[in-house]
């Protein structure tokens, strides 16, 4: 039996960052945890973001009132093996992730249903949220946000081979795969 994910965060695309940031922050009583010009976090409780902004670096219309859309929902496994369960089965039934992305914070795979919406499955790559926070606000983070894309099936490869769980999350593992920019897949540039 494969583990039940559990309800991680939202994140809207919006090509108004400020006012949705600061719409959110006063209708959840919550604080931004990290923001530059691509990308705004928002939690309202213990967890690092509950929810986020997602800017592209591409003009975007306000959605007219018959328009529904979020970017992605996000689900949570407690462990890294949990995760490489879920893209197996997932993969054996014929759904792929559209990118995979070591963000640092969390490391993700991002499906798509058959309208075009992300669905994350990802875990938490610290055990605590202030840490997750404290990472958020470091350097690496600051540098790029969203972080390399790699490829689950050379993760999963390596895991079954014996690398630790500690080794495969870190951001210089999904660097050494030479992918493109997970960015271009996620604002649907590609």
């Amino acid at each position: 039996m494969t583990a039940t994910p559990k309800f991680a965060h939202v994140v809207f695309q919006t090509g108004n960052p400020a006012g949705m940031r600061d719409w959110y922050c006063a209708v959840l009583d919550g604080h931004v945890v990290f923001q530059n010009d691509s990308l705004c976090f928002i939690t309202y409780d213990e967890e690092h973001h509950r929810v986020a902004l997602l800017t592209p670096p591409v003009p975007l219309e306000r959605k007219s009132p018959t328009t529904a859309a979020a970017h992605h929902v996000a689900y949570t496994f407690d462990h890294l093996d949990d995760l490489l369960a879920r893209y197996e089965l997932l993969r054996d039934k014929g759904v792929t992730p559209a990118v995979c992305i070591a963000h640092g914070v969390t490391t993700s795979l991002y499906y798509q249903d058959p309208d075009g919406n992300f669905v994350e499955m990802q875990i938490d790559n610290f055990a605590d949220p202030d840490e997750a926070t404290g990472y958020m606000k470091g350097p690496e983070y600051s540098a790029d946000a969203v972080g390399p894309a790699f490829d689950p099936e050379a993760m999963l490869a390596e895991r079954r081979a014996g690398a630790s769980v500690e080794e495969l999350i870190h951001r210089s593992w999904a660097l050494k795969g030479g992918l493109p920019d997970p960015m271009l897949v996620l604002t649907g540039a590609v």
